[in-house]
């Protein structure tokens, strides 16, 4: 699946709050021309918390294992929790066992290298062996990080931190 498909996608869900660095901007270079994505209704970039998804096209100094500095290769990552981790890949997340992962491998699930044991799910160049799921697994993401921000709200708290 095109990177475009799957952004058109993140952009129609309700709240969604798309945050993508550009050149001179005030995020960090690193972080120019990938996505991160939260629930925030009030277009605000939450203080005190994560995105749900991201979209990387780059290595990263620490984390360089999916090859992303090749042509033409990016990695969608979505936060899943415990329960949807280990239905994707068969195994719980503080199970991962590092050395026999290649992040690298294009169209398969696999951990996140670095937040795999967080319940984070990794895809680099997503295909049609993990689109439809991989599409599900964004608007579940979506659905659970809007009702954290909405049970935060509910106990008197800030509806963007």
């Amino acid at each position: 699946m095109a990177m475009e498909q799957i952004l058109t996608e993140l952009r129609t869900y309700v709240g969604v709050l798309e945050l993508a660095p550009r050149p001179g901007s005030e995020h960090p270079e690193i972080s120019w021309g990938d996505f991160f994505f939260y629930y925030a209704p009030d277009g605000e970039v939450p203080r005190n918390r994560q995105p749900y998804a991201t979209i990387v096209t780059k290595d990263y100094p620490d984390d360089v294992g999916s090859r992303l500095d090749a042509p033409g290769r990016w990695r969608l990552n979505i936060h899943v929790g415990s329960q949807l981790f280990t239905d994707l890949l068969g195994y719980p997340p503080e199970s991962i066992e590092e050395p026999t992962v290649d992040f690298s491998e294009p169209d398969t699930f696999l951990p996140h290298p670095l937040y795999g044991a967080y319940g984070w799910v990794a895809v680099v160049n997503p295909g049609p062996r993990t689109t439809p799921r991989a599409l599900a697994a964004l608007h579940e993401a979506h659905l659970a990080d809007q009702r954290r921000v909405e049970r935060r709200h509910a106990r008197g708290g800030p509806a963007h931190a």
